[in-house]
C-alpha cells in the first residue's frame, strides 16, 4: 500500500471516529457448572429512543439525523459502558448459578470481588491518564 493510500485512510477513520456515536451497548454472560449452565444478558441504551414496529423513532419528528447522532456516547464512552455492563452480567449470570443452589455464597462472594478488582483494573488501563490543568 503506497503513502498516499495508507493517509487519505488514516484520514477517513480518524474523521468518521470522531463522528462516531454508539446508542447501544450488550453484554451476555454464561457460567458454567457441574450442575448446568446459567446465563444472563443485558443490553443498555444511551439516550433511548423507543423504535415501534415500522422503524420509526418517537424522535424522527423533533430531531434531525445530526442531532439525534449527537446524543450517542463517543467510543471511549462505549467501552467504558461495556465494561459496566459486562460487570453486571457477569455478577448476573454468577447469582443466577448461586440461586439455584450449583455454587456456594462463598464462592458468589468471591467471584463479585475478583470480577470488580478485574474491572476496575481495566477501566485504569483504558481511561485516558488525567492532566494537570497547570501544564
Amino acid at each position: 500500500m503506497d503513502r498516499k493510500t495508507l493517509d487519505r485512510i488514516r484520514v477517513a477513520v480518524k474523521e468518521t471516529r470522531s463522528r462516531l456515536r454508539v446508542t447501544k451497548v450488550v453484554a451476555t454472560r454464561a457460567v458454567k457448572t457441574s450442575r448446568g449452565e446459567f446465563f444472563c444478558g443485558m443490553s443498555a441504551a444511551w439516550d433511548s429512543v423507543q423504535t415501534d414496529a415500522a422503524g420509526a423513532t418517537d424522535l424522527d419528528l423533533v430531531l434531525g439525523t445530526a442531532e439525534e447522532a449527537a446524543s450517542g456516547m463517543t467510543i471511549e464512552e462505549a467501552r467504558v459502558s461495556y465494561l459496566l455492563l459486562s460487570l453486571e452480567a457477569s455478577i448476573g449470570a454468577w447469582r443466577a448459578a448461586l440461586s439455584e443452589g450449583a455454587i456456594t455464597p462463598e464462592q458468589f462472594e468471591a467471584r463479585v470481588r475478583d470480577l470488580k478488582r478485574n474491572t476496575v483494573a481495566h477501566l485504569e488501563r483504558i481511561l485516558p491518564p488525567e492532566t494537570d490543568p497547570e501544564e
